[in-house]
């Protein structure tokens, strides 16, 4: 068992959490009063599992393995209202997720409440949630649909994308400016330069922590980085994480290779990456979350 520590605080909209397509038809085609009326009188109907929902089960399992039965906490941040959003917490209770907390916002923006639960990292639907989660310093990612893999149900497995989602992007804008062959000569010239930290930086400490607390072989968390970068390239990210003490299970230098078969070899329960056609690509694999971040993604 462990000593009390910080907690790893998920948040999570309704939308990834629980299959609400209906209902968000219901509110394009006949408008937010229609919606209201359509949520309000299905109230006591359980909604489906979402596309994060694998995640979120497996996520609150962990705190059966601790001492304490808050070690890891997923949060509702919710543009419903408190009426709307009734329906959300019954299919919580429905399916016996321990989610407690949760902000519904009416309509305005929730990623302001994130600091103040202390979330480390929010998952949406909605990207322009996402987008402003980023802006304002947050780890966030659009889940995508697509396909849930069935792995252990012990172990759950974090995928990452390196630049502009670990790291920054100062490397990928070399790329995108002045091509591959400016990119591989910078990064063996600052091969000992520590990469500065992007938006995951923060979400992957607090997992390598919890990991930390179990040791290496007792772990219920493994992390994987997932990258297109090659050698020599390499060299620069392994001086990085190691600047920052924090360890990674496995990595993968693809040399812009298609990750999706090696995610699927990894079994990975999510993977994030800043680039939206490699998430597209994984998704038929594995729930994807799209980090719209960096140079990649300015238009």
């Amino acid at each position: 068992m462990i000593a009390k520590k910080s907690r790893l605080i998920i948040a999570i909209s309704s939308s990834a959490l629980f299959d609400l397509a209906e209902s968000d038809l219901v509110f394009r085609e006949k408008g937010l009063k229609a919606y209201a009326e359509y949520q309000i009188t299905r109230e006591t109907e359980p909604l489906a599992p979402g596309d994060a929902f694998p995640l979120v089960r497996k996520l609150l399992a962990i705190n059966n393995l601790t001492d304490e039965p808050d070690r890891v906490e997923v949060i509702l941040l919710s543009r419903n209202t408190a009426d709307t959003g009734l329906r959300v917490f019954n299919s919580i209770a429905h399916h016996a997720l321990p989610i407690t907390r949760a902000a519904f916002t009416g309509g305005a923006a929730p990623y302001r409440y994130m600091r103040a639960f202390g979330a480390q990292l929010f998952l949406s639907t909605n990207p322009a949630d996402v987008i402003d989660a980023l802006d304002n310093g947050s780890a966030a990612a659009s889940i995508l649909p697509g396909a849930t893999m069935s792995n252990s149900p012990e172990v759950l497995k974090f995928a990452f994308d390196g630049d502009a989602v670990l790291f920054s992007d100062e490397a990928e804008r070399i790329y995108q400016e002045r091509g591959l062959a400016a990119f591989a000569r910078s990064e063996q010239t600052e091969a000992d330069q520590p990469l500065s930290g992007g938006p995951f930086k923060p979400f992957l400490a607090a997992l390598h922590q919890l990991q930390t607390e179990f040791g290496k072989e007792a772990s219920p968390i493994r992390t994987a980085l997932v990258t297109a970068r090659e050698a020599p390239a390499h060299e620069r990210v392994i001086k990085t994480l190691r600047a920052w003490n924090i360890r990674l299970d496995e990595s993968l230098f693809l040399g812009g290779m298609n990750k999706t078969e090696f995610l699927r070899a990894y079994e990975a329960d999510v993977f994030f990456d800043d680039q939206a056609e490699h998430c597209l690509l994984a998704s038929k694999v594995v729930t994807a979350g799209h980090v719209p971040h960096g140079v990649k993604n300015r238009e």
